[in-house]
């Protein structure tokens, strides 16, 4: 799972994504960071929207120790903010737990482990990957490799099988009993790959300041319209033997092959 610095996060930098990898003490700690951050007072709804998206929020209206204390016994961290209004309130926040596959979204399907969706997924009354919505296998499979196999109990663990490759290629696994057969459901967090961006090359005349630097990022274009097909220029010794197969059509007869050369090329 993607390593995220925690404290390099502010109200500004936050998203319904990487809102995942915070918790309760770091809201608190963005909040009070925020407290002079004038944009931030305008958008504060804006903000407090996003950390909702992770987080249960609520504010504690009846300031005693027994009301806070029940909020403690809920899981609630409790703190101060200070509203858009500039008055402070005493707030609970609690990190809300993916528990079952409806919990589970395209912003936090790669914040949890491999480990941690078996688990959801076995929650799921045991019904198996085919008992999965379509939009729930699509918001999984965005975030992580799966794989299925429904086999008999004896022959599951067989050595040199699947289950013992995808176990050393470091899938996860999931078995979920169907009377003497057993389906595995493998998983692995999917690295995450940058979008290319495509960048378009420009005259020195119409180039803006502070792009001196662009044409080095700009792959370089060769133009090959008028260059030789590779078909026109070979070297007879790489061709293999599926190459002479699949692109010479001469007859036998002219090639001077013996029946026994025929016979063994209609081998294939």
């Amino acid at each position: 799972m993607k390593s995220t610095d925690n404290k390099s996060l502010t109200l500004k930098t936050l998203n319904k994504s990487n809102v995942w990898d915070v918790q309760e003490n770091d809201v608190f700690r963005m909040l009070e960071a925020a407290e002079k951050d004038a944009d931030i007072k305008e958008n504060l709804r804006h903000y407090i929207d996003i950390i909702k998206s992770a987080f249960d929020m609520e504010e504690i209206k009846v300031d005693r120790p027994e009301v806070v204390k029940k909020y403690a016994d809920r899981g609630f961290q409790v703190g101060m903010m200070r509203s858009a209004d500039g008055q402070e309130i005493k707030i609970g926040v609690k990190k809300r737990p993916i528990m079952r596959v409806t919990d589970l979204t395209y912003e936090n399907i790669r914040h949890i482990t491999a480990e941690k969706l078996m688990e959801v997924i076995d929650r799921n009354f045991g019904g198996g990957w085919d008992s999965l919505s379509q939009s729930i296998q699509d918001i999984i499979q965005s975030g992580f490799d799966i794989s299925t196999t429904t086999l008999p109990k004896d022959r599951l663990h067989k050595p040199g099988g699947m289950y013992e490759k995808k176990i050393a290629d470091g899938f996860s696994v999931l078995e979920i009993p169907k009377g003497a057969w057993i389906e595995a459901i493998f998983a692995k967090l999917k690295p995450e790959t940058e979008k290319p961006r495509v960048k378009f090359g420009r005259d020195d005349d119409n180039r803006m300041d502070g792009d001196e630097d662009d044409d080095e990022d700009l792959p370089e274009i060769k133009d090959t319209y008028n260059d030789p097909d590779e078909d026109d220029d070979y070297d007879e010794d790489k061709l293999t033997e599926e190459s002479y197969r699949t692109t010479i059509e001469e007859n036998p007869e002219d090639l001077e092959l013996s029946a026994e050369d025929v016979a063994d090329d209609d081998d294939y």
